[in-house]
């Protein structure tokens, strides 16, 4: 869009696009050889990114002339509508939350973002991605949202710099991964501000119990990251055999998968029976013991650094949002964290070559280190994942060393041993370079760590050199 049309050229072009009377011309791709069809996908995918662009842009003018201070006045109430949001839903088709975006992001398109003096300069490289059909209307949305706005603890030009990195990296990630390191990227620069994100976020927790006219009970409520942390590892315990999780070699594990695999029940039912059966051992214990064991071990993940200091932020394993010092403080005291030992290339400490399988400590370590499957794009969380040899164990002398081992999830694991991918280690960092049929090259692709942690310690490393 950088030659725009005035409102005339834009009013025919709009026009012809719609005239329902001309046949639209849906491309036969059959034919298309795999290069040539997913070039076709990136040339559609840019032409709505345009398309949305345009629509945001609208839909900010739509919002303004909706503005609140012109009251009955504005264009979206004089036609009915109660929000902009609603009127542009309305004539687009789109959902709510589409409206939303693009209203949200229209705002930040229709001002002058390059001028110092206007309200979101942090966004300038934002808004011109989109305007040049790099990066969707959601993916802005998410890297605006995310980053909030400045205020006494963070600048506008952190946060540009920030939105920089982020965009670098959106082409690689889901609308989703996006959010989430947009709000890792805010989280890093405000750490002040992490504890009371982290009490907002406790307060809102609840638990409610609706008995129902048919003799059944609902239960609703929202859990905070810390308390989400200890229910989704037991409901991953119980039910990710079923969903996909990771295979077991140990015989013991297997009979139990197979058992699970060969349940009647779903996966719901099941899950509800386990939160039945743990509540049920819980009064059945003595009072001052919690379901007559050690309390659920939540993982919590920080730099040394940051601990020594009492500054900066942490993560509970699995939990997207931050946590404060003073959480990882009151862990240490009440269930004590597992001590993961890093070397000086971010490796954790080697156990060896005498035993086939990573041990529980060393799952941990690799759990800490990778943040997940390696693969780009791909979202398991470790506890989705299995441990891969990056040499085979058998084949080729391959050690259980934590530095040569990796996370995969199951759909990537078997990629790897069954379609001729391999993973390989620079120092610190890995790579997955792929089969022969992908490109005679076999170019490595960097598989970079998607473990908050890491990033922190290698930002620290940065800052110490």
């Amino acid at each position: 869009m950088s030659n725009p049309l005035d409102a005339r050229e834009f009013a025919a072009l709009c026009a012809a696009l719609a005239d329902v009377s001309v046949p639209f011309a849906v491309p036969i791709v059959a034919g298309f050889d795999d290069d040539g069809l997913l070039a076709a996908q990136r040339t559609v995918a840019e032409i709505r990114r345009r398309a949305d662009a345009a629509a945001a842009v609208i839909a900010g003018e739509i919002a303004h002339r909706s503005r609140r201070e012109l009251g009955d006045a504005g264009l979206a109430r004089r036609l009915g509508a109660r929000t902009p949001e609603i009127l542009v839903a309305r004539v687009a088709g789109t959902s709510a939350r589409e409206a939303t975006s693009l209203v949200r992001v229209g705002a930040v398109m229709t001002i002058p973002t390059m001028d110092a003096a206007a309200p979101t300069p942090w966004l300038a490289s934002v808004v011109a991605a989109v305007r040049a059909g790099g990066l969707s209307v959601d993916a802005a949305d998410a890297i605006r949202v995310g980053l909030g706005v400045p205020d006494d603890f963070v600048s506008g030009e952190s946060l540009r710099v920030a939105a920089d990195a982020l965009l670098v990296m959106a082409s690689s990630l889901t609308i989703e991964q996006l959010a989430v390191r947009a709000r890792d990227e805010r989280a890093e620069l405000d750490a002040a501000q992490v504890r009371d994100r982290e009490k907002a976020l406790r307060d809102r927790r609840f638990l409610r119990v609706v008995p129902q006219s048919d003799g059944m009970t609902r239960l609703a409520g929202l859990l905070d990251p810390e308390s989400a942390a200890i229910v989704i590892g037991a409901y991953d315990a119980a039910t990710s055999p079923r969903r996909g999780g990771p295979r077991f070699v140990d015989p013991d594990s297997v009979d139990r998968v197979e058992q699970l695999l060969a349940d009647e029940r779903t996966i719901e039912q099941i899950a509800l029976d386990t939160f039945v059966d743990l509540v049920r051992l819980g009064t059945e214990v003595a009072p001052d013991a919690l379901l007559g064991a050690k309390k659920p071990a939540v993982r919590v993940l920080v730099t040394e650094r940051d601990l020594a200091a009492r500054h900066g932020v942490a993560r509970i394993e699995g939990q997207t949002d931050p946590i404060s010092i003073d959480t990882v403080e009151r862990h240490a005291c009440e269930a004590g964290i597992v001590p993961l030992l890093f070397d000086d290339a971010l490796h954790v400490v080697n156990l060896g070559r005498s035993q086939r399988l990573f041990t529980a400590r060393q799952r941990m370590g690799l759990a800490a280190r990778d943040g997940g499957c390696l693969f780009p794009g791909c979202d398991r969380p470790p506890s989705w994942c299995e441990a891969h040899h990056i040499n085979e164990w058998k084949r080729d002398g391959g050690r259980t060393d934590v530095a040569d081992g990796v996370l995969l999830c199951r759909h990537h694991h078997l990629l790897t041993h069954n379609n001729g991918w391999r993973v390989t280690r620079r120092q610190a960092d890995y790579f997955l370079v792929p089969p022969p049929d992908l490109g005679a090259a076999r170019t490595p692709i960097p598989a970079p760590s998607k473990s908050v942690l890491m990033r922190r310690m290698r930002s620290q490393q940065l800052v110490t050199a």
